[in-house]
Order: structure tokens, then C-alpha cells, then sequence
């Protein structure tokens, strides 16, 4: 599922190819890219027909875009989920359509389109009211969610306190998207391996300056990882152009199984972590003694 710096591409494709311009109409050839719409594909298209793109936003792994009404106030948003394979692509309006487009949106200036395209329709659009939360208007879908530590607002220090009160492992506190959000699966074992920190540590026995150094890690890692476009394993994830990103070749140990780490040589480790997997080395990432953690949050 791609992660914060692989939506911060698609979003940033979108601010620079759709922004500004006018919903002329909107089709769903697919339901299930609506279903997270209570009135399906008539009221997703009542909601954005005539509205203009405003801005193109981003919160942790959550993408939406900014409407406005044609008397220029502000209409609410459009919430896209891309879930497993989402693609949200600006393609010519004559070029012949996907294997797997599942919503079209043309402009009224007859330009690009804006395809959403989705192989395993986990994904989908969804128009959605907006609230205003601690000064920044959202969707309200997304009220509950933690900031990035991209985010210029991001508390560092905010968030490590907030780390330390749970009673979790520290891999599931920084997975937990009420806290902080923006960090998956890939992100966490690399911020974990590049800090030396076990994702079993519990969080109440973690110290401040290890709180510092896994959040600075995730910042770090995900930084480089936008500037190379983004993590792709397969041809799924790809930006508003189709073109996949290259930071798999930059990871250290996530999908590394069984190769030497490389920063001591050891051979990485795969252990089971909930329907996912963890990757790690036994020699930089000591395991607690006590590898579960009671009353977990």
C-alpha cells in the first residue's frame, strides 16, 4: 500500500497538472470506486460537477483535494483512497482508456483527464464534507488523523510523549495514524533499523532521545525516499504520469531478507508481525528480553 512519500508524488503531480482547472462531468465505470459514497456514482457526480480543483492536500497517507463552488467559496473536498493498486493518473483526453479505469473526471477546458485506475478496487473516490481542526480545514474523514512528521506543524516533542504513555510495541505505536501519521510497514522497519531500535521495544520503557532518534529516522528515510519518486514493487504504484519510483533500491532492510545488513554484515531477519512483516537485524536491533507487552493499547 504506498505510504506517505508515495502519495506526497501523486499529490504533488495532481497540484501541478489538475489544480485550478473545472469538473465539466464525472463518470464511474466501476461501483465499487464509489462505494464509499452514501448516494454511489449520482451523488459523487452532483458534488463535483462544476466545481474547480482548488488545492491538492496530503495528511500522513491521506490524499484529498480542495473544491470550490462556481461562486469560488469553498465545496467541500474530494477524499481519494487508493488503497492497494489505486492509481490516480492526468492522461490526454484521446488517449485510449486503462484495463482498470474506474472514475474519469474531464475538464471543461477539454485538456487532460484526470483517471482513476485500480486493479484490485480497494480504492475509490469519495466527496466529502470539511471541518476545521486545531486551524486547517480537513475532510472530516480524515479529523481524527495525527500529523506527519513532514508537516511544518509536526511536535516532535508532542509526539515522543505521546509514544512514551502507551502501552504498546513501538512498531505498532508508530503505525498508529492517531499519533502520528505517514509512517507504514516499509518506512517503520527502516526508520527502526536506521535508529537500532527493536520494533518489539516496549514504549514504556522507551527514553526520549530514542523517541528523537526513531522520528528523525522516519523524516530522514522518507525525505529520500520522495526525492526518488517513491518505493515500487510493482507496476501498481506509480505517479500521475505512470512512472514508478526507484527507492527500492535504497532500503537497508525491508524486503531484505536473509542478506547481510549493511552496516554490520549480519543477515537480516523476516518475522511475522500481525498479516504483514517485520525486517530487521539481530545484531543492530537487539530484542527486548520481554518480547510482549501486557495491556496492549
Amino acid at each position: 500500500m504506498p505510504e506517505l512519500p508515495e502519495v506526497e508524488v501523486v499529490r504533488r503531480g495532481v497540484a501541478d497538472h489538475a489544480i485550478g482547472r473545472t469538473i465539466a462531468s464525472v463518470e464511474v465505470l466501476h461501483p465499487r470506486a464509489v462505494r464509499r459514497q452514501p448516494g454511489g456514482a449520482p451523488e459523487l457526480a452532483g458534488r463535483l460537477t462544476g466545481r474547480t480543483l482548488a488545492a491538492a492536500r496530503r495528511r500522513g497517507k491521506f490524499l484529498w483535494v480542495d473544491l470550490e463552488g462556481p461562486d469560488g467559496a469553498p465545496d467541500g473536498a474530494v477524499l481519494v483512497h487508493l488503497g492497494m493498486s489505486g492509481q490516480l493518473l492526468v492522461q490526454p483526453a484521446e488517449r485510449p482508456d486503462e484495463a482498470h479505469l474506474r472514475v474519469r473526471l474531464r475538464f471543461d477546458d477539454g485538456r487532460s483527464e484526470l483517471r482513476f485506475v485500480d486493479q484490485r478496487t480497494f480504492g475509490g473516490l469519495t466527496a466529502v464534507d470539511t471541518v476545521v481542526v486545531d486551524g486547517e480545514t480537513v475532510p472530516t474523514l480524515v479529523a481524527h488523523i495525527g500529523r506527519d512528521p513532514l508537516d511544518p506543524r509536526f511536535d516532535l516533542e508532542a509526539a515522543v510523549g505521546a509514544y512514551r504513555r502507551r502501552r504498546t510495541e513501538l512498531k505498532r505505536a508508530l503505525l498508529d495514524q492517531n499519533v502520528v501519521s505517514g509512517i507504514g510497514n516499509i518506512y517503520a522497519d527502516e526508520a527502526l533499523w536506521r535508529a537500532k531500535l527493536h520494533s518489539l521495544r516496549p514504549t514504556t520503557r522507551l527514553t526520549r532521545p530514542e523517541g528523537r532518534r526513531v522520528l528523525t529516522a522516519a523524516v530522514e528515510v522518507m525525505g529520500e525516499a520522495l526525492a526518488a519518486g517513491g518505493t515500487s514493487f510493482d507496476a501498481l504504484y506509480v505517479d500521475v504520469h505512470g512512472e514508478s519510483g526507484y527507492f527500492e533500491r535504497s532500503l537497508a532492510v525491508y524486503g531484505r531478507e536473509d542478506e547481510p545488513c549493511l552496516r554490520c554484515g549480519t543477515a537480516i531477519v523476516r518475522s511475522s508481525f500481525t498479516n504483514r512483516s517485520s525486517y530487521w537485524c539481530p545484531t543492530c536491533q537487539k530484542a527486548p528480553r520481554r518480547t510482549t507487552v501486557r495491556g496492549l493499547a
